[in-house]
């Protein structure tokens, strides 16, 4: 019984010091809830649609992607094509936390990747490089809940607000406006700045194949770029 009692005081210290932890990363996922929710109204989503998309895909540049494409007309499929190339970044993550967690039971092997969005995975590999001992996975588990909250409640938010500005206002521009600000961001060295314009280029070149496929032709573009780019610098 006391060992019981003791396990669940540091499972409960364990996520409350990942909430602690990560409540400062969750600001940044403000603009994305908004923004999602904003351009789900826009293309006609309902609130428990776009509560759903946001609740079950946490994954900002994803779901503005696929937004932002099925608005445009694109098929299912595409769409979920895009995300997938997107996220493909996600699994470079995975690879370099996996060995703290690999101890863990498989529940939580399967339940904590869907939390590996970009400030939780700095935030807790830093803590497990430096020494932090993971209980069951309940402190990566406390450092997601601040940002997965805050990115479902900005998408409600966001669906509020859209849905009372008037229709010829057009707040479908806000999403490749959040694009831009994003890849503007990153472009710190030449191989990104290759790849950005390499990708850009060829999705405009291409800006005629059907369902919208000039952007996944666009991305790959952009990656062999960029990646060419990087093995010619070394």
């Amino acid at each position: 019984m006391n060992r019981t009692l003791g396990a669940l005081d540091t499972h409960r210290e364990d996520i409350l010091r990942g909430m602690r932890d990560g409540a400062p990363a969750a600001l940044g996922t403000v603009p994305y809830g908004l923004v999602l929710g904003i351009a789900a109204v826009s293309i006609g989503l309902t609130l428990p649609q776009a509560t759903g998309l946001a609740a079950f895909v946490f994954a900002g540049l994803a779901s503005l992607t696929m937004v932002d494409l099925l608005g445009g007309g694109a098929s299912i499929a595409v769409a979920i094509a895009a995300a997938l190339i997107v996220n493909f970044r996600f699994t470079m993550y995975s690879a370099s936390i996996a060995p703290h967690l690999e101890e863990l039971g498989r529940v939580w092997r399967w339940t904590l990747p869907f939390f590996l969005v970009g400030p939780v995975y700095a935030i807790a590999l830093n803590a497990y490089e430096r020494g932090r001992a993971d209980h069951h996975g309940w402190y990566f588990l406390g450092v997601a809940i601040p940002s997965w909250t805050v990115w479902v409640v900005g998408t409600v938010v966001g669906v509020v607000v859209g849905a009372g500005v008037p229709e010829s206002l057009q707040l479908g521009f806000a999403v490749p406006l959040i694009f831009i600000a994003i890849i503007v961001r990153f472009l710190e060295d030449v191989p990104t700045v290759l790849a950005a314009v390499a990708g850009g280029g060829g999705a405009v070149a291409v800006v005629d194949l059907p369902f919208n496929l000039g952007l996944l032709v666009g991305t790959a573009v952009g990656i062999l770029v960029g990646f060419a780019a990087q093995a010619v610098r070394g």
